[in-house]
Formats: structure tokens, sequence, C-alpha cells
């Protein structure tokens, strides 16, 4: 194993409930799944192991949503996850990763680690005012983790500063063989080690307005938003209105439009065989008789996954088919190819490094009370594997944190990402 020590000894991390650690149970935060697997396992996931090795403590796990699935840090096992700027203790946390968001945001820890299918780890990072990070799509593998959705999954950290997200990003990152989907290339941490001071200055940032219509922005984060655009400018960014060729309005047709045209499958980031094989995979490290383990667990994780057939025996038709098998989670990953070449043709046309938006267009609702019924852009950052730096803007006249800037450029570019996010952290 490859050891970065960018992570310095006795450095304390949390991870979240679904990620492997020797000597504890995996809980998924899902009362029945703890009930049928309440031994501890005897393997760390990937990434826990890297931090480890590079000196880390790994101090425990983190609550979370159920099996990640929702984003509201509710859980059937330990409850309700609290927002600790909240006197009233009434207000979500945001999640999934709701545990790891609130250890930072209350200085238990110096970073988590966090997984996001769809906003996970941004939503939790604006609505307790720490940095959120979405990396590159398979540029962290994800062995040892509870699955969701292959094609989808991301996994990063959450920290109070960019620069201390990137250190851990240099450590947990990195190709692993028992991942297929990671990505194979060799990653350099220490591009992360120490980010551009001045990486603003001259930077031409798109504006995409589209992504949060300022009519959809509760007062208090239309007030930050502007506050942060002005801040960029001080800080020597080139803000410029920007309309990329694929948007959060448009990016499911253009998926789709791309596989017609090659007269390929529909196109499905949730197909069910590579969930099936993904859950026989994580399996297949903690347990001698991985079937047995799935057939036990099947029920307590489709109530929250129906991707998958309704019962096990229909799943075993899946499992070990290969990934080039999949057309629909095949198609997928051709569209995502050419979707993203189109979105990068745009941004050079434009001379854009990254874009930058609202993370999210509302702060922390009541943890009981229906989200505003708004679309954000969560779910482009994940379908098109973007990486996704979501940084604090301020806090509200409640004292509750108002929004976060979203920084968000073109598959690989990570650093710059961070080093971006690093920038406006001191314009302040």
């Amino acid at each position: 194993m490859r050891v970065v020590r960018a992570v310095r000894d006795g450095v304390p991390v949390f991870a979240k409930a679904i990620y492997d650690m020797i000597g504890l149970p995996t809980t998924a935060s899902n009362a029945e799944w703890a009930r049928l697997f309440p031994g501890p396992v005897r393997r760390d996931a990937i990434e826990v192991a890297r931090l480890r090795a590079a000196g880390a403590i790994v101090l425990g796990k983190t609550a979370a949503d159920d099996f990640a699935y929702h984003g509201n840090g509710t859980s059937s096992h330990t409850g309700q996850v609290l927002n600790p700027h909240d006197p009233t203790s009434t207000r979500t946390p945001g999640g999934s990763s709701a545990g790891s968001a609130v250890a930072v945001a209350t200085g238990m820890a110096f970073a988590a680690l966090g997984t996001d299918d769809g906003g996970s780890n941004r939503i939790p990072a604006q609505f307790t005012g720490v940095v959120g990070m979405k990396p590159t799509f398979g540029l962290v593998p994800r062995t040892g983790v509870i699955p969701t959705w292959p094609y989808l999954d991301t996994h990063g950290p959450l920290a109070r500063r960019a620069a201390d997200a990137a250190l851990l990003l240099a450590v947990v990152a990195g190709a692993d063989v028992s991942d297929p989907l990671a990505l194979t290339s060799a990653w350099r941490g220490a591009s992360l080690s120490r980010l551009d001071e001045g990486a603003l200055r001259g930077a031409r940032l798109g504006l995409v307005e589209v992504h949060a219509p300022r009519e959809q922005m509760t007062a208090e984060a239309l007030a930050a938003w502007d506050r942060a655009v002005s801040r960029l400018r001080d800080a020597g960014a080139v803000i410029e209105p920007f309309a990329p060729a694929v948007t959060r309005v448009d990016y499911r047709d253009a998926f789709a439009a791309a596989a017609t045209a090659r007269g390929d499958a529909a196109v499905d980031p949730k197909s069910p065989a590579p969930t099936a094989n993904a859950l026989l995979r994580y399996f297949a490290r903690r347990t001698d008789d991985p079937r047995a383990a799935l057939r036990r667990g099947y029920a307590a994780y489709r109530a929250f996954y129906d991707v998958l057939p309704a019962t096990y025996d229909e799943c075993e038709v899946l499992l070990e088919r290969p990934m080039t098998d999949d057309p629909a989670g095949r198609s997928f990953a051709r569209s995502r190819t050419e979707v993203v070449a189109k979105l990068a043709g745009s941004m050079r046309a434009a001379r854009v490094v990254a874009m930058v938006y609202p993370t999210m267009p509302f702060n922390a609702p009541r943890a009981v009370d229906p989200w505003p019924d708004v679309r954000t852009p969560l779910g482009y950052g994940n379908w098109l594997g973007l990486p996704e730096v979501s940084v604090p803007a301020g806090v509200g006249a409640d004292g509750m944190p108002a929004m976060n800037v979203s920084f968000v450029g073109l598959p690989g570019e990570d650093a710059h990402m961070l080093a971006l996010a690093h920038g406006f952290e001191g314009s302040r």
C-alpha cells in the first residue's frame, strides 16, 4: 500500500456509518441492518486503511441517514442528528453525511469521510457551515463501504477548511483493483499538499445562474451569494455569466439524446446489476459466505434501494455479471463521456476555468418540515462525474450558516477547485 504522509501523525478523523472499520460493526445507520450484522468487521475500508497508514487517528464512525439514502440526517438506528448551530435543536444538519459534517463543525475532528450520490456531502456542508467535497467520479475507491449506485457513488472529505480537505483527499485518493469503476491512473497526492494561495487572481469563473435562480433563493441566501460574488471579484477573479452546454435543467435529456444518437440502450445510472455485484463484492471482504450474507440483508437494503429485484432469488441471476454485460450502465458511462466533452467545449470557448453557483438556494429547514419545492444542481455533478468543492460563504442574522459557494470543474480538476475554494476562504 502506498503511503502519503500528508496527514500528520495524530490527526483525528471520523468516517461515515457505512464504512467498514476493524473492531466495529457496520450498521449503515439502519436498525434492521444493525440487528442482522451485529458483529465487528475484520477489515478496514480502503480509505480508512490509508488514513491509518498515513498516521491519522480514526476515532470512530458518524451517524447518517439509513443506508446513506436521504438528506435529512435521520436514522432508524441512532435517531435524528442535530444541527450544532441551532439553539432550538429543530433544524436539520442535512445529509446523508450528517454526522461527519457535525463532527467537523463542532471541532470533534480535523476532517471526516463522507459519501455523495446526489448531494450527501454538499448538503450538510452548507447546512452546518463546513467544506464538503464531491471529487471526480472514480478518484476515491469505494472498497469496504456499503455501496449505493456504483455509477454515481463518490467518496470525499468534509473539513473546516479547503486545505484540510485537500490533505485528506491526498491520502485516500488513488486506484484500487477491488473497485472496477475507480480511476486507474496514478494519483499525484503531492499536488494537494500546498494549495495555490493566488488561484483566484485572474481566474475566469462562470456564474451559472440557471443552477440557482435568484427568485428561488431565500433572502438570506441571496444576500450571502451577492457578498460572495463581490468577494471573488475583490480577490481578483473575473466573474462572467456563463451558460454551459449542459445544465442542471437538461443534463438527463443530454444523456438520453447521446444514447439515442448512438443507437444505444437507454441510460440508467441506477441499473440493478452493478448494485447487486457491488453488494456481493462488499460482503466478499467481510465474510466467507458473501451470498448468504447478501441473502440475509437483502430485504433491509432493498427497502431503500428498490432498484434491485423484489427478491434475492431474482437477484441471483444478476450476480457476477460483468460490467460489460450491463447495457443500461454501459450506455450511461458512454453518455457521460460525450456530455462532459460538450461541457468542456463550452467552458473552453468561454475561457472559463470553473463554474460557480450556490450549493443550495436555501439554508437549513426544520428537520420535520418539507424542503422548499425548488430544483437544485446537486445531481448534475454526480451524473457528469465533476469535482465540486462547497465552501461556506457566511452566516445569517440568526447565526445559522446562510449558504455555501460551489466551485465546479471538469474531471481531474480537483486540486484546482480546492485551490479556488482556498482562495475564497482567504478573501474574507
